[in-house]
Order: structure tokens, then C-alpha cells, then sequence
């Protein structure tokens, strides 16, 4: 792990939401007594602070959430002070700020305060709650559905388990609306970072519970929306009835039934046909599932913690099909409600079916890794905590632990085909020499940062050639594009190619294609950085170029690249 790169003093403070005795609070500004001076530990260009998790702010940063820490160990093992992310304090949350204007948002996503507040225990598992495949259930699981929906909307308004107060609960924590436990300057954020799958499936698990209590059903599971598959990959039959519960009016017309999900959309409706759409969604699944995501971060998100800024770096199906699709689902306008936005994606019922693929793709993801480790060790990780309303309206707080046995909190998945598994894409030009032969600059002479307007085209050297495959194996190679700055107000997307010939924006189902990255606008606006890393090892095989010192890299604008600045480009080994 890598050290603290401030020097830091310590004092005490309290929190109504650590029940220990006492905890340490290190302050960066406003305490001289206790000195602790680390510096974070850097070398060379093969290796990269890219692969600690992350770097800690000159914040505050709360100890004591994982458990207690002396002062005396801070001392004496200062690297591995405990930072978890903290369930927030309700009666600290705000509006939020448009930071555009420093005005106060015009909605307000406060949940209900309570005073007590407990420590969430999974019960006992009697019977499994069965998620299917939604393009697959039959006429009375829609009709059982629809009515615990109905039931939900009929619950007095200012119930936490009334829809539009489970709507806010993902409105609060992404919106910037509850401050981080220990710095009141710093908000949280549970998207772009570690936490993106622990928290929705704990969102998940207590709406789907409210909704098998309304109906007296334990065994109800919310239905997932098969797009990775091209059977499932429409819109649900059942979301789109006018008379039903499930049905909202807020989407974009034009993706109706029997439209067919575009994971590579980028704002506006192109005469794609459905062949290619249908092919590019599959190499979009490839990439994200298989060959970007060798490291832990990749997949999950980079390190998230008390006292450090949000948006550090979203995984590959976070910033991906994901954030697509949230934008392919919302109305054709600016802000995109409801399912376009951040902030009101919550009052779709398509949200959570959405989000159930989501929660079924990190399981999926976790069976292929076998052998290898499938979960952070961290205890800032593992230790981060949450707090939800259960199906009884009680006030709980949860933890990331708790989420990494699905069986554990009582719910499987319909088995469906995985048809991206075995489509892995082929070169449309191995060997290619389009790297020694471009007038493209080389990313040690090109002047960054570089605002994305037009397609960049950058020669990025490689650190390491002909690499054997056990130096793959324990390291592997990342495109790192750093210093991404956005305006999260808004949708934005790019690709990126590697060594690309034909320049066809609209083909993805190719090897040339590395990912994306994509972003689901917020009610909030604020300048965010961030980062997304790449995998190249089987890449560059497909390419047949490992032994070439530098690739051609192609940043292809598909949304918003005026608003798109990009800091850097980078090549790492990281294990």
C-alpha cells in the first residue's frame, strides 16, 4: 500500500454514527499537536501510482469506522490508517449546490430523519427471492409486480419505502447532498469508485425486500434486463403498458420496443443498422467483462475513501453500458429525465431492472475470475457503510462486507445465455505499421491538456515490448487516460482505439476497439477529474504488435466533447 503523502496532525473529535468510545480525527489544517509525516512513494515510468488504489486528500480523514486505532499505532504503522467511506449523518443533508450558479438545486432529496439507527444483521436464508430475466416472465409475475409497485406509490408520502422516497435515496447519495462524516468541505459520491457495486446492490436488496413485504411474497425478486444478450436486449414488454404502474412516460421515444439497446449510444440516433448494433453490444460486453478487467479497480472502481475527493475512476461496466444506457432509456433532452439523470433515474421502475443486470454482471464477473482473488482485501473497502430504510422502515446501516455472497443475502439469478464470452474480436489489421507511419505526435511532444473537440490522435510509447506470458500474467499492460475533466451536469462520451486504420467510428466489433468512457449526467454542476485504465496484454496480442515501442491512440468524441478535457495518456504495469 502506498504511504500518506501529507503530513497530518491528530486530534479528537465525536460522530453519533461510531458507537466505540473514542476515534482519532487527522486533521491536515487545523491542529499543530502530533505530527505524522509520510510521503508516497513513486518510481520510474513502468510502474505507477495507478496501481495503489488511490491517493489520500489533504483532507480530514476519520479513523475508527473499521474499529479502534491508538494513536500510538498510527505511529508506529501510519500506512495502514483505516479511512472507510462512513454512512452519512441524515440530519446534515442538504439540497446541494449548482456550482455553476452557487445557487441551491431545485429539488430536494432529503430522506425522512430517524433517531434510532442499527447495525444491519442478514437474517436467516428460508427461502431464495428468484430475480428473472425480464423479457422472459410470465403474466403473473408482471401482474405481482405491478401491484407491489402500486402498493409502493400508495404508501403515505413521507414513508421511507414510498417510491418517491426509495427514488430519492439514490438521488441523496449521488447528488452531493450528504457531507463526508469528518469534513463537512467534502461530499459523498457513490458513483465512479469502488463503491458503485456494494451500494446499488444493497439499494437492490432492500427495495426488492419492500416490495415482497407489500405483496406478502419473501420469495419476490425484482426481474433483470437482459441486454447483454441479444434476446433481451429491447426494452421490457412490461415497462412500456400506459395503464401500468411500471409505465413511464419520460423516455425516449425513439428506443421503444422493439428498438434494440445501443451500448455504444452517444446521445443521438444514427442509422446504425441492427446487425452492427447487435455486434458492437457484444465486443462493448467482451471488453468490459473479460479484457479490461484483469485488476480488481478496473472492474470495481479505484479507491474511494473518507477525506478524499470524489470520481476518482469508474470500472469498465460503470462507465460503459451502464451510463449508456441510463442516457439511451432518458428523454431526448438535455438533462434526460428520468432514467437520463442521476438525480430522478430512481422514479423509473426500468432503473432497477436495469440495475439488477448490473448486480448479476458483478456476479458473473466474480465466477469467471476462478482462482484469482475476486474482492478487495482492504478494510477500507470492506469496512465503507451505508444507511438504508429496511422493509419495516427501520434505519440501518450496512456495510460493503456484508454484500459479497449474493446466496448470503438470499437471491439468485435466472440462468441465461452469456453469447459476449465467446466473442472475442478479431483485428481488422494485424501487424499494422499505422504507428510508424502517422504524422500523429508522440505523447512526450504534444501539449496536454488537450480539449476533446476533435478526434485526437496521440503515439504513446510503451515502457516494456515482448513481454513472455508470465510477465502478463503478474502484470498487466493499461492505457491509462488521466486528468479527465467534465462537467457533470452534462452527458459525454468517448472512445478509444488502438492502432486503427479504417477510422469507423460506428465499428466496435473489432480488436482496435479498448473502451469507453461515459457519463450519466447529475442534477448538480461541478468540474469533475477523473481517470479510466485500459487493459492492452490481449490487445495487443490480437493486434500481433507486442513487439512494437509504441501504439497509435485514438480519443473518437461522441458526446459532448466540448465539455471533455483530457489531462494525459500514460502507459502502466500493474498487478
Amino acid at each position: 500500500m502506498a504511504s500518506l503523502p501529507y503530513s497530518w496532525s491528530i486530534t479528537t473529535t465525536s460522530s453519533p454514527f461510531v458507537t466505540r468510545p473514542s476515534h482519532i480525527l487527522i486533521n491536515a489544517k487545523r491542529s499543530n499537536r502530533f505530527q505524522v509525516s509520510c510521503e508516497q512513494n513513486q518510481k520510474g515510468s513502468t510502474k505507477s501510482d495507478d496501481t495503489s488504489h488511490g491517493k489520500i486528500d489533504r483532507r480530514n480523514v476519520l479513523l475508527g469506522m473499521g474499529g479502534l486505532y491508538s494513536a500510538a499505532n498510527l505511529v508506529s504503522a501510519s500506512p495502514a490508517v483505516a479511512t472507510p467511506l462512513a454512512a452519512p449523518d441524515f440530519t446534515k443533508c442538504t439540497k446541494g449546490t449548482n456550482l455553476n450558479t452557487s445557487q441551491p438545486l431545485d429539488v430536494d432529496c432529503c430522506p425522512p430523519v430517524a433517531t434510532k439507527i442499527i447495525d444491519y444483521k442478514l437474517p436467516p436464508v428460508t427461502k431464495m427471492r428468484f430475480r428473472p430475466a425480464a423479457h422472459l416472465v410470465t403474466e403473473e409475475y408482471v401482474a405481482k409486480y405491478e401491484k407491489a409497485v402500486e402498493l409502493m406509490k400508495a404508501l403515505p408520502a413521507d414513508d421511507p419505502r414510498n417510491f418517491m422516497q426509495q427514488a430519492n435515496v439514490h438521488c441523496a447519495y449521488c447528488n452531493l447532498t450528504y457531507e463526508q462524516v469528518g469534513d463537512s468541505d467534502l461530499k459523498i459520491q457513490i458513483h465512479n469508485s469502488w463503491h458503485f457495486y456494494p451500494w446499488h446492490r444493497w439499494y437492490l436488496y432492500f427495495y426488492e425486500r419492500i416490495l415482497g413485504k407489500l405483496i406478502d411474497d419473501p420469495t419476490f425478486g425484482l426481474p433483470f434486463w437482459n441486454w447483454d444478450n441479444p434476446k433481451g436486449m429491447a426494452m421490457p414488454a412490461m415497462f412500456v403498458k400506459p395503464s401500468s404502474p411500471l409505465f413511464n412516460a419520460r423516455r425516449n421515444q425513439n428506443h421503444l420496443p422493439p428498438a434494440v439497446t445501443d451500448l455504444a449510444y452517444s446521445g443521438t440516433t444514427q442509422s446504425v443498422d441492427t446487425t452492427q448494433i447487435i455486434s458492437n453490444n457484444l465486443t462493448v460486453m467482451y471488453n468490459e467483462m473479460v479484457r479490461n478487467v484483469q485488476n480488481l479497480e478496473d472492474f470495481y472502481g479505484a479507491r474511494y475513501n473518507t477525506g478524499t475527493q470524489p470520481d476518482p475512476g469508474p470500472g469498465t461496466v460503470e462507465r460503459g453500458s451502464h451510463a449508456v444506457l441510463h442516457v439511451w432509456v432518458g428523454e431526448a433532452t438535455s438533462s434526460g429525465e428520468d432514467m437520463g439523470n442521476f438525480y430522478s433515474c430512481g422514479r423509473e421502475s426500468l432503473f432497477f431492472c436495469h440495475h439488477t443486470n448490473v448486480d448479476r454482471l458483478w456476479t458473473i464477473w466474480r465466477d469467471l475470475r476462478g482462482s484469482k482473488t475476486k474482492d478487495f482485501v482492504d478494510s477500507d473497502w470492506l469496512n465503507a457503510s451505508y444507511l438504508f430504510y429496511d422493509e419495516n422502515a427501520q434505519l440501518v446501516r450496512v456495510k460493503v462486507a456484508d454484500t459479497l455472497d449474493q446466496q448470503k443475502m438470499g437471491y439468485e439469478f435466472q440462468k441465461v445465455d452469456t453469447p459476449w464470452l465467446k466473442n472475442r474480436p478479431a483485428a481488422s489489421a494485424k501487424k499494422s505499421k499505422i504507428a510508424t507511419t502517422t504524422a500523429a505526435p508522440s505523447v512526450d511532444t504534444s501539449t496536454f491538456p488537450v480539449k476533446l473537440d476533435k478526434v485526437v490522435k496521440v503515439l504513446v510509447p510503451r515502457p516494456q515490448k515482448s513481454r513472455s506470458k508470465k510477465d502478463k500474467e503478474k502484470e498487466e499492460e493499461l492505457l491509462v487516460i488521466e486528468g479527465i475533466e467534465v462537467d457533470t451536469a452534462k452527458f459525454v462520451k468517448f472512445d478509444v482505439f488502438v492502432n486503427d486504420e479504417d477510422d469507423n467510428p460506428n465499428a466496435l466489433d473489432k480488436a482496435e476497439y479498448a473502451g469507453c468512457f461515459s457519463q450519466v449526467p447529475h442534477k448538480n454542476s461541478s468540474l469533475s477529474k477523473t481517470k479510466i485504465r485500459l487493459g492492452l496484454s490481449e490487445l495487443l496480442e490480437d493486434l500481433d504488435v507486442e513487439d512494437d515501442e509504441k501504439i497509435l491512440i485514438s480519443l473518437v468524441p461522441k458526446a459532448g466533447g466540448d465539455d471533455i478535457t483530457i489531462g494525459g495518456i500514460k502507459i502502466i504495469y500493474a498487478s
